[in-house]
């Protein structure tokens, strides 16, 4: 998360608590209403019309806006009309969730990002108030992700601190993070429907999500999913099966001055295929291998977790990880399991480790 700098099918059916049937139900006759947040760090708000078969929306952040017609593909995703070429192609749960595929977002309208949007609904500080999370932050810049935790207190004041596998390629150094922001920093928007957290550099967070414990937090650095933590940290072989996910990857990426990122950004369609005993193998649709390896909890990864105040402060229980490494390489993947959906993401780099080094990222979210 970072204080200074505070599709996804499966997402959809995450939020929603859908089943494999549910997830291809057509789209009703009504306006639905939607905010969102991209990875490249654009608010957005989105409406649909399913019977003139029509996306609007109004990105905040950059000033993008439209009323766009969109067809429905055999397989219940959204193919959009989009003059400007921005937005590509959605999926959604009518009244619930929608994911879109994004060409020209952000403040240079030309960035590759997902969005993730949820309904429109009832959600203040005190929804979240007094409970514990674990989180994924995706972004298109600063390594691509980090993982961690987020506790809100009964009087909403807001703790985190994070893993930042990028910050073992500066100098000196800097894989772990954390900070906190005052209740008075929160500010409820008048809608009821979101609320926003202003940053100590001046930024405004937008924090919006659903009553059953999932939120979303879009920042000039990301977007970040929370995730309700785990009772314990022992993998369930319920997880395992084959899940199909859309994911964003970033290629052979190099951080600049000004936190420029170069790299060659990709999305596309993967498999995830796990075993009951926490095995992973992660293909994208040319059946190449992204990553394989066994899962282990956070709890049992010493370099992220090991009771001290050297490492992460939290257990992050219901998060795993592996590490592959070999002469030339180190790939850290991240796991999280919801109902019938896995976010997953990967940060991978040469080795040995060099201040400015290259390094390859994707993340996304898969659907059972």
């Amino acid at each position: 998360m970072r204080t200074a700098k505070v599709g996804l099918l499966g997402v959809v059916c995450f939020l929603a608590g859908c089943n494999s049937t549910s997830k291809m139900t057509p789209a009703q006759s009504a306006i639905r209403a939607y905010n969102g947040t991209a990875s490249v760090g654009d608010f957005l708000t989105i409406s649909i019309d399913s019977a003139a078969l029509t996306i609007t929306y109004k990105d905040y952040t950059n000033g993008d806006m439209g009323t766009l017609a969109y067809t429905v593909n055999a397989d219940g995703t959204y193919t959009i009309t989009d003059p400007n070429g921005n937005l590509l192609d959605a999926y959604e749960v009518p009244g619930t969730a929608l994911m879109v595929e994004a060409a020209k977002a952000g403040p240079n309208h030309n960035t590759v990002a997902l969005i993730t949007a949820i309904e429109s609904t009832p959600s203040t500080i005190n929804t979240f108030a007094g409970q514990n999370f674990n989180y994924m932050q995706f972004r298109t810049a600063s390594g691509g992700l980090e993982v961690g935790t987020i506790s809100i207190d009964a009087q909403a004041n807001i703790t985190h601190a994070g893993y930042w596998p990028f910050g073992a390629l500066q100098q000196p150094p800097n894989q772990f993070g954390s900070g906190s922001f005052a209740a008075s920093a929160v500010q409820e928007d008048p809608s009821g429907n979101f609320f926003t957290l202003s940053e100590n550099g001046g930024s405004q967070d937008y924090i919006f999500g659903t009553q059953n414990g999932f939120f979303a937090v879009d920042t000039g650095n990301g977007t970040i999913l929370s995730l309700p933590k785990a009772a314990g940290k022992t993998f369930a072989a319920s997880t395992a099966g084959t899940y199909t996910a859309l994911f964003y990857e970033k290629l052979n990426a190099q951080t600049g001055q000004n936190n420029i990122e170069s790299g060659t950004p990709v999305e596309g369609k993967a498999t995830l295929t796990i075993g009951a005993g926490g095995t992973v193998t992660i293909t994208d649709s040319q059946s190449n291998t992204l990553a394989s390896g066994t899962l282990v909890a956070v709890a049992d990864t010493a370099y992220m977790y090991d009771g001290t105040q050297n490492t992460l402060p939290d257990a992050l229980h219901g998060m795993f990880t592996f590490r592959t490494t070999t002469g030339s390489s180190r790939q850290d993947v991240f796991l999280s399991f919801q109902g019938n959906a896995v976010v997953f993401s990967s940060f991978q780099t040469g080795l040995p480790l060099q201040n400015g080094g290259s390094y390859t990222y994707f993340y996304g979210v898969g659907l059972k």
